[in-house]
């Protein structure tokens, strides 16, 4: 059985509801379907060399330690072609690293700079904090595929989203925005040609009782999984 390291990205806090589930998700994997995770945690100030890992999973807990961090991590996931899964906040930080390092915009994040001039990331005009709302997904998209409806209900903690006057231009860039609410905010995105990035506003880490991974997670493990496969036979292949 082939095991999978997973970087998993957030200054690590009891505080944090998504990050108290972590254990138990890890646990349902592993029995229920057979995705065995080795999972370390890696602060924000510490993610400088996570290219040895399988996949990075980017938690929620903004405002993070370190915003170029988190940034960075991002980074190293698109970049390598590492299976990346960022929620609420590493829905936002992924945004904000493609806007800076691919398409050169100046940009800030409002939580994290908020005497900035110029805000890709702003306050949402009504929280989401403690919400679920609806979710619609594109036909044919990696999390409609994933997900495997059109409609979906998901559970939020987050007060900041993106500045739609940026969609546009993030769209023309490559960006994939896959999730919309009822009145067309992006809640989803991914990034084509990349074997598996996917981002959430919404937390999958909070469906259900935690014993029952929602399929975004699954799948995320699945591609990590995978990952961590072709190295292996990478490897063998060097070696022979």
């Amino acid at each position: 059985m082939t095991t999978a390291t997973v970087a998993l990205v957030g200054d690590r806090s009891p505080s944090v509801q998504a990050h108290t589930r972590v254990p138990a998700l890890l646990s349902a994997l592993r029995e229920r379907d057979g995705l065995t995770l080795d999972a370390y945690w890696i602060p924000t100030t510490d993610t400088g060399d996570l290219a040895g890992f399988d996949a990075i999973w980017m938690l929620p807990g903004s405002p993070y330690r370190s915003e170029a961090g988190a940034v960075n991590a991002a980074r190293t996931a698109r970049e390598r072609g590492i299976p990346f899964l960022g929620t609420c906040g590493g829905f936002q930080h992924a945004i904000l690293e493609y806007a800076r390092n691919v398409l050169g915009l100046a940009v800030a994040h409002a939580e994290n700079d908020p005497d900035a001039g110029d805000f890709l990331l702003v306050p949402l005009e009504c929280s989401l904090a403690g919400h679920e709302d609806a979710v619609r997904l594109a036909p044919g998209s990696l999390a409609e595929r994933i997900i495997g409806v059109e409609r979906t209900v998901e559970r939020y903690s987050c007060n900041f989203g993106l500045n739609a006057a940026y969609l546009p231009r993030l769209e023309a860039g490559g960006l994939r925005f896959t999730g919309r609410d009822e009145a067309g905010a992006v809640r989803v995105l991914e990034l084509p040609d990349h074997p598996f990035f996917l981002a959430t506003l919404f937390q999958p880490e909070l469906a259900g009782d935690g014993t029952r991974p929602h399929p975004v997670i699954t799948a995320f493990a699945a591609a990590a999984v995978a990952h961590a496969g072709r190295r292996s036979g990478e490897r063998v292949g060097t070696a022979g």
